[in-house]
Order: structure tokens, then sequence, then C-alpha cells
């Protein structure tokens, strides 16, 4: 009976597992996020730039460039039939399909081996309005100089991934500055000139949905044969927000605003803060691309139970910006108020921290972040960050916690001690130590340390965010007392010649004792006397003990003895 009881049990514990597991993982698909489908929660904006150049000929000279990463996705729509005058060099390295309604005004350029196909319902002028160029340049620079040379300048360039629709707005395509393209990572939303449609990356959500409002997890993923190294991540979020990224060896990840967020990475992760940075070491180690596997990983390494997105990159631009789309309304930094006006404890915050150790009160020294701190060590502490705007802020840290990172979860509070930093000779940071010592019976070495922070005007306070960073500590062990070395065969001898002199010199003190006493010492081992030549008392027995007590214990006694018993000698007699 206890064995089906037992069998049972291990049925239901298999089967729970089973249901947990599937729903912890999701399979990634290429959607439109077309009929109410939820789409990515993530916008990717490539490189390219935006001048102020108009040919002499008042014509706009725009490039684009097409990227594909999978063949039922190439193929896209072409929509400038409200244009402005406009010269449009199209290139990809992918085979592609467009169809183009272009207006009379708009001339079309791609390379004479290109590998996109174009068709258009006005033939007769799509036809005089189509150029196709001998040996035209494929790589961005090299593309941007042969426009430059061509038409005198680049009003815009472009690079759009697995694009769906281009569509003009009919409005100028020039932007107020400089008329020298110079490519950078942009936001195709500012580019109001036109409207793009694309179809997202593969991406999915589990079945079983992030329950907690406060914190979320989003998992991206670079397939190993993808171009991208070198990726940027802006974060914007009110909750809590843990990124996990794997990508190929030698991807660089760049966080501009780290606000509120969490990350864990096999890659380099740059954090910036102004015109500082931080650079975090690969944490963990994943070679794998593939999507289950990239998944379980994050789970395990956040001990969460499931996610809330699943991104996959293939794509073959080298640099691009991922925007963590807004499901909220956009946080604002909260507003200072004059003095004596109460501050609301709940504002909102922009403001990124990071938190640096030291070695010692000086805060000269810091300590990377890759290595473990020793228990035994008191350790320095700073909070710092860039406020908006040129008011001087006095910062205080309120509380600090860890969250162990091991198989056994837990959390602790961590004492410290502020350490005082007046705002006029170190503003836009607080600083404290701490002694991890303080922490009897750590469950694990690894841990997740969360520090509150406040932002004070006058007497006033609100709070300002929270930083984080990883802490790893190793246990200090207590030197061993080192026993006495011996160097040299002359030690040694001399040991033992000491040794030698000190017994003989106790062996001769004995003798002596034994010549002036004439009774046994120490050399005395039973009853009977080691025979010595030459000592007086040799050969002579051991006179027995008396057992009549001593005159001055019993002084009536010996009288009363005295007077009845005989002396030996006349009992002798």
């Amino acid at each position: 009976m206890e064995d089906c009881v037992t069998r049972f049990a291990l049925l239901l514990c298999i089967v729970a597992t089973t249901a947990f597991a599937t729903s912890q993982t999701c399979t990634p698909v290429t959607a439109k996020g077309e009929n109410g489908e939820k789409g990515s929660p993530w916008i990717v904006n490539e490189i390219g730039c935006w001048t102020s150049f108009v040919g002499e000929d008042k014509a706009e000279v725009h490039i684009f460039k097409l990227n594909f990463d999978n063949p039922e996705n190439a193929i896209f729509q072409i929509n400038l039939t409200n244009a402005k005058p406009m010269r449009l060099i199209l290139t990809s390295a992918e085979t592609a399909y467009g169809l183009c309604k272009l207006n009379s005004e708009v001339h079309l350029y791609t390379n004479q081996n290109s590998t996109i196909t174009l068709h258009s319902a006005n033939e007769p002028s799509f036809q005089r309005n189509f150029h196709l160029i001998q040996g035209l340049p494929s790589e961005e620079e090299e593309l941007i100089k042969w426009a430059t040379e061509t038409f005198g300048g680049v009003t815009s360039f472009t690079a759009l991934s697995n694009v769906g629709q281009i569509t003009s707005t009919g409005t100028q395509g020039t932007k107020p500055g400089s008329p020298i393209c110079t490519l950078e990572i942009e936001d195709l939303l500012e580019k109001h000139f036109m409207t793009i449609q694309s179809n997202p990356s593969k991406f999915c959500f589990p079945q079983q949905q992030a329950s907690s409002t406060e914190t979320e997890l989003h998992i991206i993923n670079i397939a190993e044969n993808s171009s991208i190294r070198n990726v940027s991540l802006h974060v914007h979020a009110k909750k809590q927000t843990r990124v996990f990224m794997r990508g190929p060896q030698g991807t660089m990840w760049t966080f501009i605003n780290p606000q509120h967020t969490s990350f864990a990475s096999n890659n380099e992760i740059t954090l910036n803060y102004g015109s500082t940075s931080h650079k975090i070491h690969p944490n963990l180690t994943l070679t794998s691309d593939t999507a289950s596997d990239v998944q379980r990983m994050a789970l395990d390494h956040f001990k969460v139970p499931t996610f809330a997105s699943y991104t996959e990159l293939e794509l073959k631009e080298s640099r691009i910006s991922l925007v963590l789309k807004k499901s909220e309304t956009p946080t604002v930094a909260p507003s200072v108020p004059a003095p004596g006006n109460p501050v609301a404890t709940n504002s909102p915050t922009q403001i990124p921290m990071v938190i640096m150790l030291y070695t010692s009160a000086d805060y000269q020294t810091p300590i990377d972040f890759n290595t473990k701190i020793q228990t035994d060590k008191r350790i320095f502490a700073e909070i710092s960050g860039n406020t908006l705007g040129s008011l001087v802020l006095t910062w205080k840290v309120t509380k600090c916690i860890l969250r162990s990172k091991g198989s056994c979860l837990a959390e602790k509070n961590l004492p410290f001690f502020p350490v005082d930093c007046p705002s006029n000779s170190c503003p836009n940071r607080a600083r404290f130590t701490f002694s991890i010592e303080q922490l009897q019976e750590l469950s694990s070495t690894t841990w997740d340390m969360e520090c509150d922070v406040s932002f004070c005007y006058t007497e006033q306070c609100a709070y300002g965010g929270k930083a984080s960073r990883n802490l790893e500590f190793t246990q200090s062990c207590p030197e061993a007392p080192t026993a006495p070395r011996i160097n040299g065969l002359s030690e040694v001898l001399g040991i033992a010649f000491g040794g030698f002199l000190i017994g003989a010199l106790l062996i001769g003190a004995l003798w002596f004792i034994k010549i002036k006493t004439g009774y046994p010492t120490g050399l005395e081992m039973n009853s009977t006397v080691v025979n010595i030549p030459g000592c007086p008392c040799s050969g002579a027995k051991r006179q027995p003990v008396s057992t009549n007590p001593s005159p001055s214990e019993n002084s009536s006694a010996n009288a009363s003895i005295g007077s009845t018993q005989s002396t030996p000698t006349s009992s002798m007699a």
C-alpha cells in the first residue's frame, strides 16, 4: 500500500513539474502584430544619419540599406507618390523583391548586379526614373562617399531590417543642422518624412505570464550567425526590469539608461552615466543559442518561475539600438519644491545611480566588479550619479539589503554606517561603510546588493531610487601558528650537544648530593639501593620506616614508653 502511495505522489510531482517547465518556455515565431496580436516589446533602431543637405536641383538624397534575416520577409513596398523631389538609393545584400509607387520627381538608383528585383504599376514613368549603376558600393561609408561625390551630399542614410513598407509623409526630408552625414545609432521614429512598417524579429511570450506587477524579465538572444556585435539598450520603466542578454563571443552590450534595471549576460556590459562609464565583465557562460537553452538559463540565473518576453535577433548590421516599449506613462524626474513645501515620498526619478566599492576611507582605490570581498574587511561604498539640471542635492542612503543568488534563496538587511560627504565637496553622491563580518552564517557567497537612496533639499527629502550591484564574498582563513624552523646541520648538532651537556650536569649534581649526604636520591628505583662503588652507603640495607609518632606529635605517650621500656643496650647485655 505504501509503495502505491509513493508511486502516485511521484507521478503527481512529475506531472506538475512537466506542466510548470512547459509554461516556462516558448517557441519564437515571426509575427506582424496584426489582428490584435501582441507585438515585440522591443523597437530595433539601427545606424543612420540625417542632415540638412539639399542638392542644387532642389532634390534630397536618401539612402536605404535593406537587411533581411528571413527569405520569407524579403518582400517590401515603397510608396513615394507624394514625396518631395529626391534621389533614392537602394541596396541589399540579400535577395529581395519590391513593389514601387513613385511620382515623376523621384529617381531610383540600384546596383546593376543588385539582388533587389523591383516592379512598378506605372511602368513607363518608372522606367524613365529607374537607374542601374555599375559598381555601386554596398558598405555604408563607401556608399555615402559615392553619393557625396556624385550628388554633392547625403540627406539621410537609413538601415532597415525586415522592412515591410516605406511610405512618404510628403514633408521635407531635411533636418536642421550639419550637412555632413555621420553614421550613428539613431531613432527611426524621429525621421518624420517617412513611415516604416517592418516585420519584427522572432519573439514569443510564455503561457504563464509574470504575475508580479513590480518586476519583469525580458530575454534577448542574438543568433551565432548574426553580424550584430554592438547593441545599445534603452530601458524606460517604473517597475524593476531584468534583462538577460545572450550573444556571440565579442558582443558588446551598452545600457544608455540602466534605471531600475538588473541584468546578466555572457558578454561584456557597459553602463553609461553621462560622461562616465563602467564596464562589467561576463558573469555567466552560455554558448548555445537555442531558444529553450537561453530561456532556461535566464530563469535559473534570476531564480524566477517565468519571464515577460523572449526576443531573438538575427540581423546583418554590426550596430543596433533596442528600445523597450513603454507600456505605461513615462516616468518624470521629481521637481524639487521651494523650501518649506512638503515632498511626496513616492516621486519617481530618472537619475541613474551606480555603487562603487573602495578599500579605504580616502575613496581612492576602487574595487573591481569581479573582485571577491573578504568577509573580515571593512568596505567603503559610494553611490553616485548625474542629476538633471544644475541643482545640487544631498543624497542619503536609507536602507541596504542583500539577496542571495545561490540555490538557497535568502534576504538580509545589511548594517552600515554613513560617511560624511558634504554636497559642496562631493556633490550628487552618498558614502557609507559596512562589513560582512556582522552577518553570521551566510548561506551563499554570491549576492545582489541593493540600496535605497533619498534626495534632500534643505530639510525636505524624497525617494530618489535604487542602486544595485553584484557582490561576491570569500571567507578569510585564520593564520595557523608556525612551528619553529631548524635550518642546517649546525643547528641540529648544537641542539644535540646542548641536550647531552644538560644531562651530564644533572647526573653530576646527583652524584654530588649522594656523596655529601650518604642517602640515596633519585637514582634509587626500588627498595634495594643501587650499588655505586666508592659510596659509603652502598650495600647497606635500607632501614624500615618507624611507625611511632614523632616526639612533637605525642609527648605524653613518649614519656610513658620511656619509663617502662628498656633501652636496646640493656637488652643486648
